[in-house]
């Protein structure tokens, strides 16, 4: 029997279809209260994303071949 595994958004509570969601991680500067991750729909996360600041990739940039 085969399972399909169904993602719903933690603020709607709609149903997130495949490559349509996003993954916000909240982490926070006191290490005893750890960090939270929601599963949001992409306009939630856009909608979200609108109200902070774009941050740069991190790591090492490939080389050029």
């Amino acid at each position: 029997m085969a399972r399909k595994t169904v993602v719903v958004s933690d603020l709607s509570g709609e149903q997130i279809q495949d490559g349509k969601g996003a993954k916000v991680r909240i982490t926070f500067d006191d290490a005893r209260s750890g960090s939270v991750e929601m599963d949001v729909t992409a306009e939630e996360a856009r909608a979200m994303g609108a109200k902070g600041r774009q941050v740069a990739r991190r790591g090492r940039k490939p080389k050029a071949s």
